[in-house]
């Protein structure tokens, strides 16, 4: 597992960010695939419905529930709150779902709701990487992480009610936004008997907190625990596997013998025997009463990383690494190839006569295993007897004599959606150029989160440079695609540097020549949902009890805080222009935190009008209720203005010009000819030397910039004989290109811009 940062924990970053992060994911529009690998497959045989279920945990942050049948697997509920990939989950009683993330968090689920997050828990202080559970002591989850921590938690201690202000430790509801999942019935549970029960080591004056197991110095990949919740193993980078009493958290033993990263764990449901899978190819059959390696089988030919055993714990499926999925029999050492995939494979679930087999691909297979009665693959022929030495499997694959797999098709396989694997913002910064592992390049629209078209396959490189633009934006965002999809970062005050003139976004009914900061129109539409809510609660509310709306702790905050600008070129109302309006049939969702309960995820048509500060950054609430941007950089651009060599007159200018970097060299122009021809010398200057408001933006921030007088109506430059002409390096500049362009691609130096006017003769 990698060390990345991902979309919602700031924890890794190397500097810490002064205001909290607000990330919009845009989703596909097939809401029902998974669009990265998946890393966990789990089975629940409902006895009640009779249907059974599989539960699929994704590096796209999600968990899925999918009905099964022989011949369809049809998903009938997304669970959406982990911030970052999902790296298992585990079924704990007959209802509950526990998965774990590398958010660092724990979240318990109602199993066979629409997707309701009943509880967060934060302990791990890093990716939590695996989870191990007691089938006939279903209160009984372990955890484990990159930390080299291991918990052992009870589920209905964990998930009994807490009040907030008392539990630092637990969030209540999917993310800590105003959730009341916790208060669901737990009478699934089993409790647990007073034999197995759990000491916790309680660190915190008030709430639940988990049974600590210390020991580990390096990251832990492998958990496992028996059936009765007696024994449990783990396994990491130190390449031994440890044993412990997870009752009390004691180390009972350590074994050794693997030559490099547990990978995978097994026990059986006894606690007696414990299979262990390695980087070093390697699977191990381990005695714990003899407290020794009793077997070790060389099947495969690179890491293993999942196991699954048949119930009597007689064969073990494998798979790993070199794409391959194996069946072993622990008695006679004889091994079968049963499938070949084009990915490697990261975690195994038997099912009935089956095996489901979970990949870095987005998609999921079932292949026929005969788990019931397993000897019936291996007289199908093509077995071979298992080393002992990792090296063996190795020799007879360069030998040439590879295994030939039993199955060549699954018998159902549960499609993704192709991960995204390659992007490039262009220069416009509101299109983004994609490629997935399919090879289709597309093209996105950031700000309404849609594709605006779909390539297909072509060379990417080349298609980005036909879609390249001289035109020159600040960056306002960043992407990444951890996730399999779009993660879109906004980070203020960054985020609030780029504006476009409505004219160029083509927005209509405002004036031509109004500025739009691009985040703060975009941030109206990711959350116009949750505005229309909060207004609704808001006017019930205050038509009962005559409340005001809330928002006066953001005020004065955001007042103390710093300069704050008030963007008077844009109204104060809610409207959603056509360019920022996200789809509600395939929303975006948001990844942020606000001032309590940590990171969060949810969809934009999931908010309810709840979520206020405590939720949501301060900056985010400031700039769409109150209309309030922070103060910004560099939004201006500073030149001269001179004439250009052989010129017969000159205008008079005050020295340095300044002037908003997206003012049209068309502006230039018509302040030239205002001086020349309408003879106006110093009256549209300000003393500071900037453009006056009639002439395209003023000294203030929020003056609004007079694009009409090229873009419609009289033209003073048309109706002179004479016309201007601006250079720049001696080149000729459009008279469309902005002053940040002319710098960034015809300047292309540090100091201030210098440009030339000089004029043509009219016919």
């Amino acid at each position: 597992m990698h060390r990345v940062g991902s979309a919602g924990n700031t924890n890794s970053s190397v500097r810490p960010r002064k205001e909290k992060r607000l990330t919009y994911v845009l989703n596909d529009a097939d809401d029902t695939k998974h669009c990265a690998g998946v890393n966990c497959v789990t089975v629940l045989k409902s006895s009640s419905s009779g249907r059974d279920y599989l539960f699929t945990g994704s590096r796209d942050g999600t968990l899925k529930r999918w009905a099964v049948s022989e011949d369809s697997a049809t998903c009938s509920a997304t669970f959406e709150s982990h911030v970052d990939w999902v790296n298992d989950a585990v079924l704990a009683g007959e209802n509950t779902l526990v998965s774990c993330s590398s958010d660092t968090t724990l979240k318990t689920w109602d199993s066979l709701s629409k997707g309701t997050c009943t509880r967060t828990l934060r302990q791990h202080s890093d990716y939590v990487t695996r989870l191990a559970a007691a089938e006939r002591n279903s209160n009984v989850i372990a955890s484990c992480g990159l930390g080299g921590e291991v918990f052992i938690w009870d589920i209905e201690a964990a998930l009994t009610p807490v009040s907030k202000s008392s539990d630092a430790t637990e969030d209540e509801g999917s993310n800590g936004v105003g959730g009341s999942g916790n208060s669901l019935p737990m009478t699934s549970l089993r409790p647990i008997s007073s034999s197995n029960s759990i000491t916790s080591h309680n660190t915190q004056s008030h709430g639940y907190a988990p049974t600590v197991a210390k020991g580990h110095k390096e990251s832990v990949y492998a958990l496992a625990m028996n059936d009765t919740g007696s024994v449990l193993v783990s396994g990491g980078t130190e390449k031994v596997v440890r044993v412990w009493d997870p009752r009390s958290g004691s180390k009972t033993m350590k074994l050794r013998g693997h030559t490099d990263n547990i990978r995978a764990l097994l026990l059986d449901s006894t606690g007696r025997f414990c299979l262990s899978g390695s980087s070093d190819s390697m699977i191990r059959l381990w005695d714990l009463g003899q407290q020794r390696c009793v077997h070790s089988y060389a099947v495969h030919t690179d890491s293993v990383w999942a196991l699954a055993s048949t119930p009597t714990f007689s064969h073990v499926y494998s798979g790993g690494r070199d794409l391959s999925l194996y069946l072993t029999d622990l008695a006679t050492r004889e091994s079968v190839l049963l499938c070949s995939k084009e990915h490697p494979i990261v975690q195994l679930a038997l099912h009935d006569d089956s095996i489901w087999a979970a990949t870095t691909d987005s998609s999921v297979d079932r292949w026929s295993a005969d788990g019931r009665n397993p000897q019936k693959v291996f007289q199908k022929g093509g077995s071979f007897l298992a080393g002992n030495l990792s090296f063996s499997r190795a020799r007879v694959s360069l030998e040439g004599s590879t295994p030939v797999p039993v199955h060549r098709e699954p018998t159902l396989t549960i499609p993704g959606t192709p991960a995204i694997v390659q992007h490039e913002i262009l220069n416009n910064k509101r299109h983004l150029l994609t490629k997935d592992t399919a090879g289709s390049v597309k093209l996105w629209e950031i700000t309404k989160g849609v594709i605006v078209e779909d390539y297909g396959k072509v060379p990417f490189n080349e298609k980005k440079e036909q879609l390249f633009e001289m035109v020159s934006i600040p960056s306002w965002f960043t992407v990444d695609t951890r996730l399999g999809c779009l993660s879109v970062h906004l980070d203020t005050p960054q985020c609030f540097s780029a504006e476009m003139y409505s004219a160029d976004l083509s927005i209509p009914g405002k004036a031509e020549d109004d500025k739009v900061n691009l985040a703060r129109e975009t941030l109206k539409g990711l959350l116009s949902h949750w505005l229309s809510k909060k207004k609704q609660r808001v006017g019930s509310q205050a038509s009962s009890n005559g409340e005001v709306l809330p928002g006066k702790d953001i005020t004065s905050r955001s007042l103390a805080n710093s300069r704050v600008e008030i963007d008077g070129s844009a109204e104060n109302d809610s409207i959603i222009y056509p360019p920022f309006e996200f789809s509600t049939a395939s929303p975006p969702s948001i990844i942020t935190e606000g001032s309590q309960g940590g990171p969060w995820r949810k969809k934009i048509t999931d908010l309810d009008g709840t979520e206020d500060e405590k939720d949501l950054p301060w900056w985010c609430l400031d700039c769409v209720l109150h209309n309030r941007l922070p103060p910004r950089e560099n939004s201006k651009c500073s030149f001269y203005l001179h004439p250009s060599e052989g010129n017969s007159f000159q205008i008079l200018t005050q020295g340095k010009l300044s002037a908003p970097r997206i003012l049209r060299i068309h502006k230039v122009v018509n302040y030239v000819l205002e001086k020349m021809v309408l003879d106006k010398p110093l009256d549209n200057l300000n003393p500071e030397g900037t453009f006056a408001p009639g002439l395209g933006g003023g000294p203030l921030q929020h003056s609004a910039l007079g694009d009409g007088s090229f873009r419609s109506g009289p033209k003073p430059w048309v109706k002179s004989r004479n016309t201007i002409e601006i250079l720049c390096n001696n080149q000729v500049l459009s008279p469309e290109m902005s002053l940040a362009t002319v710098r960034a691609y015809i300047w292309k130096k540090p100091e201030d811009l210098i440009l030339n006017y000089r004029i043509i003769q009219g016919k």
